[in-house]
Protein backbone atom coordinates (compact mmCIF):
# COMPACT_ATOMS: atom_id res chain seq x y z
CA UNK A 1 0.00 0.00 0.00
CA UNK A 2 2.70 2.52 0.96
CA UNK A 3 4.63 1.61 -2.21
CA UNK A 4 1.57 2.49 -4.32
CA UNK A 5 1.25 5.82 -2.55
CA UNK A 6 4.91 6.66 -3.14
CA UNK A 7 4.75 5.55 -6.78
CA UNK A 8 1.61 7.59 -7.39
CA UNK A 9 3.06 10.64 -5.67
CA UNK A 10 6.26 10.45 -7.71
CA UNK A 11 4.42 9.92 -10.99
CA UNK A 12 2.05 12.86 -10.42
CA UNK A 13 4.87 15.15 -9.29
CA UNK A 14 6.92 14.29 -12.38
CA UNK A 15 3.85 14.88 -14.56
CA UNK A 16 3.93 18.50 -13.35
CA UNK A 17 7.67 18.92 -14.00
CA UNK A 18 8.83 21.83 -16.13
CA UNK A 19 11.87 21.61 -18.39
CA UNK A 20 13.90 24.24 -20.21
CA UNK A 21 16.72 23.97 -22.69
CA UNK A 22 19.58 26.22 -21.63
CA UNK A 23 21.76 28.34 -23.89
CA UNK A 24 24.58 25.79 -23.76
CA UNK A 25 22.25 23.03 -25.02
CA UNK A 26 21.84 21.30 -21.67
CA UNK A 27 18.52 20.90 -19.87
CA UNK A 28 17.12 22.18 -16.59
CA UNK A 29 14.12 20.64 -14.84
CA UNK A 30 12.11 21.48 -11.76
CA UNK A 31 8.93 20.52 -9.97
CA UNK A 32 7.26 23.79 -8.90
CA UNK A 33 5.21 22.25 -6.07
CA UNK A 34 8.31 20.58 -4.55
CA UNK A 35 10.51 23.44 -3.40
CA UNK A 36 14.17 22.82 -4.18
CA UNK A 37 13.67 19.84 -6.48
CA UNK A 38 15.74 20.77 -9.53
CA UNK A 39 18.02 18.88 -11.89
CA UNK A 40 20.32 19.38 -14.86
CA UNK A 41 21.35 17.06 -17.68
CA UNK A 42 23.17 16.98 -20.99
CA UNK A 43 20.03 15.53 -22.59
CA UNK A 44 16.35 15.83 -21.73
CA UNK A 45 16.27 12.14 -20.76
CA UNK A 46 19.27 12.57 -18.45
CA UNK A 47 17.59 15.59 -16.87
CA UNK A 48 14.33 13.64 -16.38
CA UNK A 49 16.18 10.75 -14.73
CA UNK A 50 18.14 13.11 -12.49
CA UNK A 51 14.96 14.97 -11.53
CA UNK A 52 13.27 11.72 -10.52
CA UNK A 53 16.27 10.69 -8.41
CA UNK A 54 16.34 14.13 -6.78
CA UNK A 55 12.61 13.94 -6.05
CA UNK A 56 12.94 10.48 -4.47
CA UNK A 57 15.78 11.67 -2.21
CA UNK A 58 13.82 14.84 -1.35
CA UNK A 59 10.80 12.74 -0.31
CA UNK A 60 12.85 10.35 1.83
CA UNK A 61 14.71 13.15 3.60
CA UNK A 62 11.46 15.07 4.08
CA UNK A 63 9.76 12.05 5.64
CA UNK A 64 12.75 11.30 7.87
CA UNK A 65 12.94 14.90 9.10
CA UNK A 66 9.12 15.10 9.40
CA UNK A 67 8.86 18.02 6.95
CA UNK A 68 5.41 18.90 5.67
CA UNK A 69 5.38 17.65 2.08
CA UNK A 70 3.00 19.13 -0.48
CA UNK A 71 -0.16 17.22 -1.33
CA UNK A 72 -0.01 16.26 -5.00
CA UNK A 73 -3.15 15.05 -6.80
CA UNK A 74 -4.72 13.81 -3.54
CA UNK A 75 -1.54 11.98 -2.50
CA UNK A 76 -0.77 13.10 1.05
CA UNK A 77 2.47 11.65 2.40
CA UNK A 78 2.00 13.53 5.68
CA UNK A 79 -0.77 11.24 6.94
CA UNK A 80 0.04 8.29 9.12
CA UNK A 81 -0.66 5.02 7.27
CA UNK A 82 -3.77 3.15 8.35
CA UNK A 83 -3.97 -0.59 8.53
CA UNK A 84 -6.95 -2.88 8.20
CA UNK A 85 -7.49 -5.45 10.91
CA UNK A 86 -6.86 -9.09 10.05
CA UNK A 87 -10.58 -9.71 10.60
CA UNK A 88 -11.35 -7.51 7.58
CA UNK A 89 -9.09 -9.62 5.35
Amino acid sequence: MIQNILTGYIQKALFNAEYDKLEDGTFYGRIPSCKGVVAFGKTLRECEDELQATLEDWILIGLKLKHKLPIIADYDLNKEPTYESMAAV
